[in-house]
């Protein structure tokens, strides 16, 4: 498993040429929580950031993304429900509660399998900076019938059963 910010600020290289086509600047999830796109840093405030779909990247490596060759599509697709880590409908921060109104914590990444079809497979949770030294930060395995509104994702009520202390076990 890999966390999602750990893919932010990679280069991202073309594999025909040797080139750096771009740095990881944020992540686009489409409505089933997946990867749909990952989102370049531009040179210029003048252009719409630069995007790689998933479909084109062969790896999402530790020290870099790399793509076959340089897409010629540069934009994400229009998705109604997309949200991304930071920017626009973004993730991070928001509260995570379940349907009877428990908040289980504030989302400060996700997890996502690389190996498979790079779905959101956990959550890491603060529950604030003194929680966060004193207890540490929690994992939630991501529930299936997880929801994500405007202001909070909503979880089914015995997902605070599943909250766990966030080891290395935990994400692999």
């Amino acid at each position: 498993m890999r966390k999602a910010r750990d893919i932010i600020g990679l280069p991202v290289i073309d594999l025909k040429t040797g080139r750096r086509i771009g740095t990881v600047k944020d992540i686009m999830f489409d409505s089933n929580w997946q990867i749909r796109c990952i989102l370049l840093e531009t040179k210029t405030w003048l252009i719409t950031p630069r995007a790689v779909e998933l479909d084109d990247t062969v790896s999402l490596g530790e020290d870099a993304v790399t793509v076959q060759e340089t897409p010629t599509q540069t934009d994400c697709p229009v998705l109604k429900d997309a949200f991304f880590l930071f920017q626009d409908k973004k993730i991070i921060g928001l509260p995570v509660l379940t349907k009877n109104g428990q908040e289980l914590g504030l989302i400060e990444d996700v997890y996502f399998d690389e190996k498979l079809d790079k779905r959101i497979v956990g959550f890491e949770m603060s529950e604030g900076f003194l929680s966060d030294v004193t207890a540490g930060r929690k994992w939630l395995p991501f529930p299936e019938e997880a929801l994500l509104g405007e202001d909070a994702v909503i979880v089914p009520v015995q997902s605070h059963q599943e909250v766990k202390p966030l080891t290395n076990q935990e994400i692999g």
